[in-house]
């Protein structure tokens, strides 16, 4: 299992615990241990359940009880997950969090179904590198969010959750036919002035959904058949390509960046110079993913490695850092096996 740094330091490098393993014998026999808990290997099984998935099983699970009970089961796991101990946390709502998601991960004993995901391809257009990113979500801690483009969009799917957004939804959409020009340094601070800009390219979406659904509606009475490139992925590719080279001709190679006064971040250590910012969208919930929305926010691009994200109704930034673990034979083997991986991993979600 690959788990994040402890929060809030999306810097530092992907921590390994092993979960299970496999011993090869003799006359093509194999055991299997189960890895999890304090008091060594022991007995366990896997499954093959059907291609690209696979069950463990623990067949052993007393090995993960601790002598103290749940208390020094929580205490174990909040010091190995969070780097911390229970008295460091003064929050009563992440102190909430925490247990949830204790309880939650605790219940299947190490007996879980595994799916394989593709990294995502790359094209020569992208913004940055696609691929796995640590990010800081506020109480919930670091979570893995993998970052692809599509076209005039760039999204990041959560490969791990949280009791509000589950894996497998997209966390933030990233619309790169709208690139945001940040005002200077001072004016930045003010969140208001930072908020009406992003409102004001939100309207000026709405409206052009608007009159590409009207000119759709006309093209439909007036039956006359649409042109090569009226179709509304080419439109947005070209728009996106357009708008963004442009934005990167004007801007400068990097400006000054700062987070607005009463935006909440994890991480204070945040980079002060930017490449470039676009409207987005993020995705947020209540508890089990009750009435979930897409709100309006920025993404920031700092540098080749690093990016972040301004929730505005949350008043919250998210950093991310790439992941730079080198993963074998990851790679889809096209386009359309990852689009569906991606569909996939959000229906097990909902």
């Amino acid at each position: 299992m690959y788990l994040p740094p402890h929060d809030p330091h999306v810097d530092d490098p992907m921590r390994f615990k092993p979960l299970f393993r496999i011993h090869l014998m003799e006359r093509k026999c194999a055991t299997v241990e189960c890895m999890y808990g304090h008091k060594g290997p022991h007995n366990g099984h896997i499954q093959i359940v059907k291609k690209d998935e696979f069950s463990t099983k623990c067949n052993q699970t007393d090995h993960h009880r601790m002598s103290g009970g749940r208390q020094e089961e929580f205490r174990t796991w909040l010091r190995e997950e969070w780097g911390r101990t229970l008295e460091d946390i003064f929050h009563e709502h992440m102190q909430e969090l925490i247990l949830m998601k204790f309880i939650y991960t605790s219940q299947y004993d190490n007996c879980l179904t595994y799916r394989r995901i593709y990294l995502p391809p790359s094209s020569p257009g992208d913004l940055i590198q696609p691929g796995l990113f640590k990010g800081t979500y506020g109480s919930h801690g670091l979570e893995i969010v993998m970052l692809s483009f599509h076209g005039n969009k760039a999204k990041g799917t959560k490969i791990t959750g949280d009791p509000n957004i589950p894996a497998g939804q997209q966390t933030v959409e990233i619309d790169l036919a709208h690139p945001l020009q940040l005002p200077d340094i001072e004016n930045l601070r003010d969140f208001s002035e930072l908020s009406r800009i992003v409102l004001e390219v939100q309207e000026q979406i709405r409206r052009e959904e608007q009159e590409r659904e009207q000119r759709q509606e006309e093209e439909e009475h007036s039956q006359q058949p649409a042109s090569p490139l009226g179709g509304e992925g080419a439109e947005g590719e070209e728009t996106a390509a357009g708008a963004e080279g442009k934005t990167q001709d004007k801007a400068p190679a990097s400006q000054p960046f700062v987070l607005p006064m009463g935006v909440i971040s994890r991480n204070e250590d945040y980079p002060r110079t930017c490449r470039i910012c676009f409207y987005g969208t993020g995705l947020i919930a209540g508890h089990g993913f009750t009435s979930p929305e897409r709100t309006p926010g920025v993404f920031v691009l700092f540098d080749d490695d690093r990016f972040g994200f301004i929730w505005l109704e949350l008043k919250s930034f998210s950093l991310y850092s790439r992941i730079k673990v080198s993963f074998q034979n990851a790679q889809a083997p096209s386009r359309e096996a990852f689009d569906e991986m991606l569909k996939n991993i959000q229906s097990l979600a909902t």
